[in-house]
């Protein structure tokens, strides 16, 4: 604080020695840049777009039981505030299709919906660059969340069930984890 408080002083009394200071040569250049964000940019899907590939990992019980080839693709509709969010498993033996849609139910609060188009809809909520959903199918916990860590989109989803309430306090197993790190490939 008390260097804040500095930096802002010097500010301020920047313009009463700006004539003394033409005098002093310096040899180095502060080049700042600064990024402006536009609704575009602070919009989570709109960071997302565009075409990802990688591998999804699949854990079960801490041990790593299979790995599949994934695509994710995150695309704009002619609807506006819906997007495609859709995965490609690429397994040879099993490949599937999670073709979504993604919905700004309330831009505020930072809160979309998860369509998965048969009626079942989850609800995702978005702080800062990642988004994330706790979830219950029949007895089974899910948590699932996407996050744009440099140039990566790491997506996870976890599994597990009740655990035995103890002095008060429910725990949950992580019985299953997938998780993927994609690169943007379009």
């Amino acid at each position: 604080m008390k260097n804040l408080l500095i930096i802002l002083l010097f500010l301020c009394f920047l313009p009463c020695v700006a004539g003394e200071i033409d005098a002093i040569k310096i040899d180095t250049k502060i080049n700042l840049e600064i990024k402006v964000a536009t609704a575009k940019d602070s919009i989570f899907p709109e960071k997302c777009l565009g075409v990802w590939e990688g591998i999804m990992h699949i854990y079960s019980q801490g041990i790593k039981r299979d790995s599949v080839k994934v695509k994710f693709t995150a695309a704009k509709t002619d609807t506006s505030g819906t997007y495609i969010w859709k995965t490609e498993y690429l397994s040879k033996t099993t490949p599937m299709v999670k073709d979504y849609k993604l919905v700004i139910d309330n831009i505020k609060e930072g809160r979309y919906i998860l369509d998965e188009g048969d009626g079942s809809k989850i609800v995702e909520y978005v702080v800062n660059n990642k988004m994330y959903s706790l979830f219950k199918v029949d007895d089974i916990y899910l948590t699932s969340s996407t996050e744009l860590v440099n140039k990566q989109l790491i997506i996870e989803v976890t599994s597990g069930k009740e655990l035995k309430e103890i002095q008060g306090v429910k725990s949950y197993s992580f019985a299953n984890v997938q998780r993927m790190v994609l690169t943007r490939s379009e």
